[in-house]
């Protein structure tokens, strides 16, 4: 995956490198330097993509439920 594929997938799971470090477990500097001095590991495109679509699901779970409680009114 190249650098710009990477910052697209993370602006589209709504997440810093920062914050892709903490829910990894792995040191800040270890995903600032993918793209740059380090290549992206093969695993971190098909992780990204399935955060985005569990963030997705969840939404969507969210609006039925909150449509549901709004039907028992």
């Amino acid at each position: 995956m190249e650098k710009e594929e990477f910052k697209e997938l993370l602006k589209k799971a709504e997440l810093s490198k920062k914050e892709l470090a903490n829910i990894l477990d792995l040191a800040q500097q270890t995903t600032n330097c993918w793209g740059s001095t380090q290549n992206i590991p093969y695993w971190v495109k098909t992780w990204l993509i399935n955060y985005i679509k569990a963030n997705e699901a969840d939404k969507i779970v969210k609006a039925i439920k909150e449509i549901e409680s709004i039907n028992e009114k």
